[in-house]
């Protein structure tokens, strides 16, 4: 009888087959789009070269070629091939796919085990891949679209090799087409600034192209479609987002960064990129007051005001009406001068109080309530700052015997230009306090 979990019985001659099936590459040099990984250089490449294929994580996007990889490698290396899904795998399908590379093994032939979606196995499960990779059992290769670092187990990262494959570019996606054409034998009904909107439909998705191009192939045109044509036969493909994925905190980082290094125009694309696929326009709003907060602060004492307003908009209008307000504050930070000396002197701050947290404030800034504390200092010598020239007094307010530290030092842009000019003002006038002049 069959294994249950290889693969299915090949199909017949004359049974239709998919575009996407009937080009899967049959080497891995027609793998289009991974050749960093695939050449001799790149570290399959090598693998191949030296005939020592470890387990491996393959890590990439949606139809770059993950399970075609996983395929060729097992013809590459003699192995038998075998595929299961995380999605649709429970522990006793695990046992039986164990239980027969077990048998196989006993009788000469290896397994490389491919599993599609790896990183929906919980702990457990993907403890139970541990005994049978360290003896030899199955070679696995699993596939993921999620960050392994965040979603696989140490001891799994440990004893395989991750490797990163690319989303597929313009070029490779042409090349991809033109591959079609070449099946199909016929050209693509398609003007050329169409032909280019398709390649961007697909969003770096061989799969999601080839089964546009069967789609366009299957209408009955007597002419050549331009774009607009195009558009609206085609809806366009959702961009990949997970709102809770590696893809939600990527964006995220590409907002801040543009913000940070005061692009609006960048900061725009990724603020839309997060709201095209699904983004709750509050975590925005939430972000960027971060943001107003972390990276610009008393530089520009309008950029907070400006994304509580925005927020506050937000939750007056609602979508589409009020994401405009957030777009104005991503353009506002992004112009905005920049200074993260606020964030800094915080940080500098708390790290100095865990050091020295048990230190009394000084006794002469202490209320002395009751008898006992005057007798005992609190309160002596205390300077009321009014009383004094210039409303100063240049007292310490540091625990006694502490170096005086320098916490915030502020930039000479924006807002901070200014302070940075109270801060050398009152530093001098604390030099002749109490220097005694």
């Amino acid at each position: 009888m069959a294994d249950l979990f290889d693969n299915a019985a090949a199909p017949q001659h004359d049974a239709p087959r998919p575009l996407a099936d009937r080009l899967r590459p049959r080497s891995l040099s027609e793998v289009i789009g991974q050749e960093a990984v695939l050449s001799p250089e790149g570290p399959l490449g090598a693998m191949l070269t030296a005939r020592s294929l470890s387990s491996l994580i393959l890590w990439g996007p949606p139809g770059v070629g993950k399970t075609t990889i996983a395929r060729l490698l097992a013809a590459e290396t003699d192995l038998h091939f075998v595929q299961i899904s995380a999605i649709f795998t429970g522990v006793q399908d695990l046992k039986k796919v164990f239980e027969t590379a077990k048998f196989r093994r006993q009788n000469g032939q290896g397994t490389l085990l491919f599993v599609d979606e790896i990183h929906r196995f919980n702990k457990a499960q993907q403890d139970g891949f541990l005994p049978h990779m360290e003896d030899g059992t199955i070679l696995l290769v699993g596939a993921t679209t999620e960050n392994p670092s965040f979603e696989l187990n140490a001891a799994l990262l440990s004893r395989a090799q991750v490797i990163i494959l690319e989303r597929l570019s313009l070029a490779d996606l042409e090349r991809l087409a033109q591959r079609a054409e070449k099946d199909l034998n016929r050209a693509l009904p398609l003007k050329a600034e169409a032909r280019e909107a398709m390649l961007e439909m697909s969003d770096g998705d061989g799969r999601a192209l080839l089964n546009l191009i069967e789609q366009v192939v299957a209408w009955r045109l007597d002419h050549p479609l331009d774009r607009d044509e195009l558009a609206k036969r085609l809806m366009r493909r959702a961009a990949r987002y997970d709102k809770s994925g590696d893809e939600h905190y990527n964006l995220i980082s590409a907002l801040h960064k543009s913000i940070r290094g005061s692009d609006p125009d960048a900061a725009l694309y990724w603020f839309a990129r997060m709201l095209e696929g699904g983004e709750d326009p509050r975590f925005l709003a939430r972000r960027l007051t971060r943001m107003a907060v972390e990276d610009i602060g008393l530089a520009d004492l309008q950029a907070q005001e400006v994304c509580l307003q925005g927020w506050q908009t937000y939750e007056r209008l609602g979508s589409p009406e009020g994401e405009l307000a957030l777009a104005q504050a991503v353009i506002y930070l992004a112009l905005a001068p920049k200074s993260n000396a606020g964030y800094m002197a915080y940080k500098a701050a708390r790290a100095l109080a865990r050091d020295t947290g048990s230190q009394m404030p000084p006794r002469h800034i202490l209320n002395a309530p009751t008898r006992l504390m005057k007798d005992i200092g609190y309160g002596a010598g205390y300077a009321y700052d009014h009383d004094a020239e210039d409303s100063f007094s240049g007292q310490d307010y540091f625990p006694e015997g502490m170096r005086r530290p320098v916490l915030y030092t502020p930039p000479e842009r924006g807002f901070e230009r200014e302070l940075k000019k109270r801060i050398d003002y009152f530093a001098k006038l604390r030099g002749k306090r109490q220097g005694g002049s």
